[in-house]
């Protein structure tokens, strides 16, 4: 019953086991279960299977490392939240690796769905005229609670690392390297060394990939190898690595690569915290505006526009409690407008220490959404109902001539789904 195959799709199936497990998550995060939540998922699944079929009709492929870079977002994402790693494997019960393991695939479907739905709604539009008529017509109690929201500015710096420690990663790379070239294995040092969360417990496999998916560095050299030849030691953004050629197929190839990454030592981040808090001095003194001071010391993309902090997923540039960084709103949370930081230790996207120093711009208070303060988000809702007609007419199209077949389980589910799906 486990595995029983609850719909096929296309050439796509759903399991029994999947949307049980979806459930299970649900209940292991708090969120409301009831009996029509099996039928719910089973459909949202069934849609994404449609999807996946399209794409393999469109020859849409989602390269392994964009899934393994997202995975990996997401978990710094859930390490945040959650407080530590130790407490994340804690709360799921599962190591890290077995966490990942968990999500991948479910990472993979809902990539390959997003891809999708911007092909399919890419040329969608409203204009302000649609967005006023939209707003205009909502039910006065459908129109959202916006929560308390924060406008912020940040100036990070990264810590300068030292030439010692830099010669030192790639005296450990070259002897990890003569080792592999006297016969060693590249996957056992990788899966021990490599600093590459993504790839070392697979033995620092990539996956394939093609060009403009790497650090040019890095497809440069792999693209230049030869079947099973070790790089020597090259520097990307990420780090210092070696690589291996596993496999070329015409413009895609697959390689082993162990990656190492430097660290400041304890002189390097008090330089750091010591610049930052003397930059603070300059702002408080009048010497920058702290959208000045960010464009000339930030070592952040946001300081080309003044330092602006924007909501990790959503990008926009309010954001509420749940959606910032916990240690951001630690600090903020007490600060009156216009108040800064002192530097703050943190780490980085890419796993790397800095720190920063913090600006509460504006403190926005909860309210019904208009059209004055929330337009964007207005906007968005109005352009959320195109799209949702535009993907209805376009699954309702495609459901008229798709394979599908339900099994008895699912047939239950008929009269609650959105869409007809043939049976």
């Amino acid at each position: 019953m486990i595995d029983q195959v609850v719909a096929v799709v296309g050439n796509r199936i759903v399991k029994h086991s999947d949307i049980e497990a979806q459930i299970g998550n649900m209940r292991m995060h708090g969120e409301p279960v009831d009996e029509f939540t099996y039928c719910q998922i089973l459909e949202r699944m069934m849609i994404n299977r449609l999807f996946e079929h399209q794409a393999d009709l469109d020859s849409i492929v989602i390269p392994d490392s964009e899934v393994e870079a997202n995975l990996d977002r997401r978990i710094r994402f859930f390490i945040q939240q959650i407080g530590s790693r130790e407490k994340l494997e804690e709360f799921y019960n599962k190591s890290i690796v077995a966490i990942k393991e968990e999500f991948r695939e479910m990472i993979r479907s809902q990539m390959v769905s997003d891809q999708m739905e911007r092909r399919i709604t890419e040329d969608v539009r409203v204009t302000p005229s649609e967005v006023r008529k939209f707003f205009n017509q909502l039910n006065p109690d459908s129109i959202p609670l916006i929560p308390t929201e924060f406008e912020i500015y940040q100036i990070v710096k990264k810590p300068a690392i030292s030439k010692e420690q830099r010669d030192e990663v790639r005296r450990r790379l070259n002897e990890y390297r003569n080792r592999i070239l006297k016969g060693e294995r590249f996957s056992t040092l990788a899966t021990m060394f490599s600093e590459c969360p993504a790839s070392s417990r697979r033995g620092g496999e990539l996956g394939f990939f093609g060009r403009g998916e790497m650090y040019a560095e890095f497809e440069s050299v792999a693209f230049s190898l030869k079947e099973g030849e070790v790089s020597p030691v090259i520097e990307t953004k990420a780090g210092f690595h070696i690589l291996q050629l596993i496999e070329r197929q015409g413009e895609i190839v697959n390689v082993r690569h162990l990656l190492l990454q430097p660290k400041p030592d304890i002189e390097d981040l008090d330089r750091a915290q010591k610049f930052l808090d003397s930059v603070a001095g300059l702002i408080r003194d009048s010497v920058y505006t702290f959208q000045q001071a960010a464009e000339r010391f930030s070592d952040d993309p946001s300081g080309r526009v003044g330092g602006l902090y924007t909501g990790p997923y959503s990008g926009n540039s309010r954001v509420t409690a749940e959606e910032m960084d916990p240690n951001i709103f630690f600090i903020i949370d007490k600060f009156e407008e216009g108040q800064i930081s002192n530097a703050a230790p943190f780490l980085t996207e890419d796993n790397e220490q800095a720190f920063r120093l913090l600006m509460l711009n504006r403190r926005i208070a909860p309210h019904r959404a208009n059209l004055e303060q929330d337009y964007d988000k207005i906007h968005n809702m109005a352009l959320s109902q195109a799209r949702q007609a535009r993907m209805s007419e376009w699954l309702n199209q495609k459901l008229r001539t798709l394979y599908v077949r339900l099994n008895d389980r699912a047939r239950e589910c008929s009269s609650t789904f959105e869409y007809n799906w043939g049976q």
